[in-house]
């Protein structure tokens, strides 16, 4: 079987949480995530844009560095980052070859009981592509959770809790405090953890594991002075950021939104960690990383050569979707029309409490993946928010896509980052 067309079909074992397979798979590749120094992120939200800044200050500090998200936009390359690029076609085919032929040996002599899921056997390929090219430090993104995540088989140096907030809820937990806990399950014996902004109850299930574990709390906020400096909200934030450590006078913020300073001031708090923890990392490169790095899918705006707009957020719960309404309102001079699509396990009734105000119209419609929510379900959770609203279904993102911009040359699309990837598609060449 080609090695992609054995990756994704582990799909169909859904999500698994437990660390058993990723243990005995990784044991049985020699611990290639023992081979380079790790950071880990977790979070609600945030998490991917912290990854993407601390990679790029690393980056731009001289570090080999090498970075593990999910989900992809586009191509499953995205997920494992390497000095800045995608791993190439024929070294991700080669390991996930590699380690697919591994698996199958140790569920032929009983090792592993049952097939590994998608995510735990790309967790283990990351592994192995790094290890082969030799980095020096990974951060590397939590998948979901955080205690039993298939990641959470590293001893990284340094860990970060960007944000608490209600998502996955059936598999985390219904209050902050139970959510908090399992995020909190990354911090290691001796390990910093730096924490964002999370409230009161959220901050004391991180503080007891890691007062139990040992390991120092440092909130990102504390002793931090930021100021904004005057410019358009549209644009990329440029702030004066002052440190415990350092005095970073004005810096430019490559990606957009009240929530990426919050993202940036973990960042910068983290890579400070990083510093203490032997990894150069110059005030400057810090700079450098903030104003450089590129994270498609977060308030991006595109504009194509037709003169439409679009701006692509993945926002894919409550507090996703109070911030983007927040942006909406604050940077456009009128209400756009959205094009929406979540995944059926998606709190989309909350969602819209805060979107469906800050928009003209709704198209919904439906993601390229098996996961994505009913739309004409969506449909009416809609008008049941907001029954005064226009709500249109097309549910090929195409069509949905042609009734928005039937309505406006300037239009949002939000929710499922598989849908932010069909879009992009839908465009290419536009």
């Amino acid at each position: 079987m080609n090695p992609l067309d054995y990756l994704f079909g582990l799909e169909q074992f859904g999500i698994k949480f437990g660390l058993d397979n990723i243990r005995t798979l990784v044991d049985a590749i020699g611990h290639p995530e023992r081979a380079f120094r790790s950071v880990h992120i977790a979070g609600t939200n945030g998490k991917g844009s912290v990854t993407a800044m601390v990679d790029a200050a690393l980056r731009a500090a001289g570090q080999r560095s090498a970075r593990f998200t999910s989900p992809h936009l586009i191509d499953l390359s995205e997920r494992f980052v390497i000095d800045g690029r995608p791993i190439g076609h024929d070294a991700l085919i080669a390991a996930i070859a590699d380690v697919r032929d591994r698996i199958g040996a140790l569920l032929a002599t009983g090792a592993l009981r049952a097939q590994p899921t998608f995510f735990e056997v790309t967790t283990a390929i990351a592994f192995e592509l790094f290890r082969r090219a030799g980095v020096d430090i990974a951060i590397i993104e939590v998948g979901l959770g955080g205690r039993l995540d298939s990641t959470n088989v590293i001893t990284p140096i340094a860990t970060a809790i960007t944000s608490i907030a209600f998502d996955h809820e059936q598999y985390l937990g219904h209050t902050l405090g139970a959510i908090a806990m399992e995020k909190a399950g990354i911090i290691k014996p001796g390990i910093p953890v730096v924490i964002g902004r999370v409230d009161a109850e959220a901050e004391a299930a991180i503080a007891a594991v890691a007062r139990e574990r040992g390991a120092d709390v440092v909130r990102a906020w504390d002793g931090v002075t930021v100021d904004r400096a005057r410019g358009a909200l549209d644009r990329a934030p440029r702030v004066r950021l002052r440190t415990p450590a350092h005095d970073y006078g004005e810096i430019t913020l490559s990606l957009r939104g009240e929530h990426q300073i919050w993202n940036a001031v973990v960042a910068v708090r983290l890579l400070e960690r990083l510093a203490q923890q032997g990894v150069a990392v110059p005030a400057g490169a810090i700079a450098e990383g903030l104003a450089t790095v590129k994270w498609p899918g977060r308030l991006d705006h595109r504009r194509l050569s037709n003169g439409r707009e679009m701006i692509l957020d993945a926002a894919h719960n409550p507090a996703g979707a109070a911030m983007l309404a927040t942006y909406i309102a604050e940077t456009l001079d009128e209400k756009p029309p959205l094009v929406f699509a979540v995944m059926r396990d998606k709190d989309a009734p909350r969602m819209f409490e805060t979107l469906l105000p800050s928009v003209s119209a709704l198209i919904v419609t439906r993601a390229s993946t098996s996961r994505s929510a009913d739309p004409d379900a969506l449909a009416r959770h809609a008008l049941s928010v907001a029954p005064n609203l226009r709500v249109v279904v097309e549910p090929a993102p195409g069509d949905a896509l042609a009734a928005a911009w039937r309505l406006s040359s300037r239009i949002v699309v939000a929710g499922s980052i598989f849908l932010l990837g069909d879009v992009i598609k839908e465009t290419a060449g536009s």
